[in-house]
């Protein structure tokens, strides 16, 4: 039996001091300890990343959701400020009823609550992040850069300016 795996050696081309001992063909214990400590270690690390990645998502998206509902109505309330002047021209000329300046009340009481803020612009130092200059005018020295007239209103809508007030400027 023996020759006879001679013989199957010799017909396939290998010696027999080519065959290693089987114990020596094992790798080491130590080495495969230290390789699988590795692989815990880069799974443990890409998993702390991971949960990172998520938790900073789950922050992104709520703090989105926040700044969404702080503006959904902001459309509406930009639709509404040309209206809400024509209400504040007819109160300033006195050309408007008891009833008519009760809802105009209502109505500024109302986008008020949604956040709207009236910019005040009168007497203060042009600023042209806040404001828009449509002319300046000729005016004694102390009033240079400052807001002589607000020709229209400007607001902010939850701290953000949703649209600039329109003034004339001393220069």
């Amino acid at each position: 039996m023996e020759q006879e795996g001679k013989d199957i050696l010799e017909e396939s081309g290998v010696q027999p001091e080519d065959m290693a001992d089987p114990v020596e063909n094992q790798p080491d214990v130590e080495q495969v300890a230290n390789e699988e400590e590795t692989t815990v270690r880069d799974l443990k690390d890409k998993y702390l990343r991971l949960l990172a990645e998520f938790d900073n998502y789950k922050k992104r998206t709520s703090k989105e959701r926040i700044e969404f509902a702080k503006f959904a109505a902001q459309d509406l309330v930009v639709s509404l400020l040309p209206v809400l002047d024509d209400f504040d021209r007819a109160v300033k000329h006195g050309q408007v009823s008891e009833g008519t300046s009760l809802i105009h009340h209502k109505l500024v009481q109302v986008l008020k609550q949604k956040g709207l803020e009236e910019m005040q612009s009168q007497g203060q130092t042009f600023d042209p992040a806040l404001h828009e200059a449509l002319t300046e005018i000729e005016v004694p020295e102390d009033q240079k850069n400052k807001v002589i007239e607000t020709l229209e209103k400007g607001y902010y809508l939850a701290d953000r300016i949703i649209r600039f007030a329109k003034v004339v400027v001393g220069k």
